[in-house]
């Protein structure tokens, strides 16, 4: 059975293995740790001998975590396992993610606790911070809380939570906006301002000849008259970057393009790649919330 010590020395291992792909010098895990390299060589003298770290030679060497050291720590050793995200203050956390969720308490839900098994150097992480986790690959949750305890020997956060709920199975093309407000790129800036306006709508597809060549938002508009391009022509101030999602993609799936993309808006297109629809974040963050 292994120390205290010695689960910690291991975890640190991993979570640095993790984002190097390279043998971990004993110095990087006694700087992570706060304690003395000389500890750390003599620890890793009996997880050697026990087959759960590999010595590597040569002045690039140093040591790696063997197969058995991610299953005495029930952490996934596979590079195709699906990556459950963490964020914090609405930001995706590095190098960070979950391999487990236990819900400790659920008769009350107020009062519901979960207990996140995490890859990754969790001491980024601090009590107080609101954080949010997932979707999850399978059932698309996503859990709320706040970080009410950590443990850096077994890689666990306690988290209080403040909701907990999954992404509905819907297509994007149930939750979008399908009477689309289009644009032409000969279009005025200011007859533009006045279509987004009234319609009550942050942008809109520039569409060509039945196809999509870009997007123009209020932000577009701002930026050009901003930059003293307030008589030129939507073609000359649209965003040329167009993220489409074709009508069947799931809204988990779109949720993390929009993401990924650090965009708020993807327009739905049909086989034939014409624009149908448009949907927006807040479309899919009410559904989310079930609020439509």
């Amino acid at each position: 059975m292994l120390t205290s010590v010695q689960k910690e020395i291991l975890q640190s291992l991993i979570n640095l293995y993790r984002n190097a792909d390279a043998s971990i010098k004993g110095e990087e895990i006694a700087e992570i740790m706060n304690r003395n390299p000389g500890t750390i060589r003599n620890q890793m003298q009996s997880l050697r001998s026990l087959g759960l770290v590999k010595g590597v030679p040569g002045p690039r060497g140093g040591y790696k975590p063997t197969i058995k050291a991610y299953h005495t720590l029930n952490i996934q050793a596979s590079d195709n396992q699906t990556l459950v995200p963490i964020y914090r203050d609405g930001k995706k956390v590095k190098d960070i993610t979950v391999s487990q969720i236990e819900f400790t308490s659920i008769t009350h839900p107020g009062e519901c606790e979960a207990a996140i098994k995490a890859v990754g150097n969790i001491k980024y992480l601090d009590l107080g911070d609101e954080i949010r986790i997932g979707p999850t690959p399978v059932n698309k949750l996503v859990v709320d809380g706040v970080v009410v305890g950590r443990d850096d020997m077994d890689n666990i956060l306690l988290l209080d939570t403040t909701a907990i709920r999954s992404i509905p199975k819907k297509t994007v093309l149930e939750v979008a906006t399908i009477d689309l407000i289009k644009l032409e790129g000969s279009d005025s800036i200011k007859k533009a301002a006045k279509i987004l306006t009234d319609k009550g709508i942050e942008g809109a597809p520039v569409i060509e000849e039945g196809h999509v060549i870009g997007i123009l938002t209020l932000s577009d508009i701002t930026r050009g008259i901003a930059e003293s391009k307030e008589n030129l022509t939507v073609s000359n101030v649209m965003s040329k970057h167009i993220i489409t999602v074709e009508k069947d993609v799931m809204i988990a799936d779109a949720i993390e393009m929009m993401n990924k993309n650090k965009i708020g808006r993807l327009i739905v297109v049909d086989e034939d790649v014409n624009p149908i629809g448009i949907v927006t974040r807040t479309d899919l963050l009410d559904q989310i919330a079930g609020l439509r």
